[in-house]
């Protein structure tokens, strides 16, 4: 028993040997890697574990690329993907712009793919333009009348300013804004019913795709809706908020009627006062004037009988005079 530890010890540590060796030396890549063609030294492998990149992800798209027809050199891989690139992606993006006849430099793909955009995908849109469709856009003509337009973009990616351009919200926000501005400028909403063709030159003519990652090449308006009066609708709110405000100033006169009213009324029953409070001096003048001997006593009685005649011829003007009325046509009786 003992006999037989000794060699299965010497076995074990083979085995282990054999497995730390291919873990370090992928034999498999570098096969693969000859048989295609393509030469990757093996101590280029090594160092490629021991600068904890995975030698698949970049000895297969070496390969790919090699079979392409591309030049590619593996430190160029390795040191994209050391800096946070998807290798894959990015020669996939090569060999699509290479069968395209795209021209398309190793540099500027890891640039763009570096730069947080799908490289592959702006291949492929270069080959086969993207549709990008508005949402309703709202533009009110000279005339006051909503039109609800909505339109297609057709564009292109231009790989020269991906990095760096704008993207797709800018286009829809630039077609949006050429679209309000074209129908503005219409005097008539029904020009731009009779030639919606007259928008998309326009609009196309203004240059948008200017600083953006793409290229317009067709602005197709799909859709055309008369809205709302909203020239009338503005008219009709300036009317009710001028009467509103002419109904609140003639509130605030009949206001201020009703208060000088009031002061009016109460300065007269001030003056009121003042004449029952003079009225109530007169017997006391007369007591006086009896008692110091400056009125004497048919004086006295005189004024009560000038005051009583007074009121009398008072009382007898203000009484209706009897209308009678007799009928000729009524016997007389005897």
């Amino acid at each position: 028993m003992t006999s037989l530890i000794g060699p299965l010890f010497f076995l074990a540590l083979i085995i282990m040997g054999i497995g730390i060796f291919l873990h370090f030396v992928p034999l498999g890549l570098w096969i693969s890697a000859l048989a295609a063609g393509v030469r990757v030294g093996i101590f280029t492998l090594i160092g490629m574990r021991l600068r904890r990149v995975p030698p698949s992800q970049i000895v297969l798209p070496l390969i790919k690329a090699n079979k392409a027809g591309l030049d590619i050199q593996v430190n160029q891989l390795e040191a994209h993907y050391l800096a946070g690139g998807d290798v894959d992606k990015v020669v996939d993006a090569l060999i699509a712009a290479h069968r395209a006849q795209i021209p398309l430099p190793f540099e500027r793909s890891a640039a763009i793919d570096l730069a947080g955009r799908n490289v592959l995908e702006a291949v492929q849109m270069s080959v086969n333009p993207k549709v990008i469709e508005t949402p309703i856009v709202s533009a009110v003509a000279k005339n006051g009348i909503e039109l609800k337009v909505k339109a297609r973009v057709t564009v292109r990616a231009n790989i020269d300013r991906l990095v760096g351009g704008a993207g797709e919200a800018t286009i829809i926000a630039r077609v949006g804004e050429g679209i309000v501005t074209t129908v503005g400028s219409s005097v008539d909403h029904k020009d731009v019913l009779e030639n919606p063709d007259h928008i998309s030159r326009t609009v196309l003519s203004k240059g948008l795709d200017a600083g953006t990652a793409f290229e317009i090449l067709s602005i197709d308006i799909a859709d055309v809706d008369v809205g709302r009066n909203i020239g009338a609708e503005l008219m009709t709110d300036q009317a009710e908020a001028e009467k509103r405000i002419a109904q609140a100033k003639a509130e605030e006169r009949r206001a201020m009627a009703v208060a000088k009213e009031q002061e009016m009324r109460a300065y007269t029953q001030q003056m009121q006062a003042k004449v029952v409070e003079a009225q109530a001096e007169v017997p006391h003048a007369l007591a006086a004037a009896l008692q110091e001997g400056r009125m004497g006593v048919m004086d006295y009685y005189n004024m009560n009988n000038v005051i009583a005649d007074t009121q009398m011829r008072e009382t007898i003007g203000k009484v209706e005079p009897l209308q009678t009325s007799v009928k000729s046509n009524e016997p007389r009786k005897e």
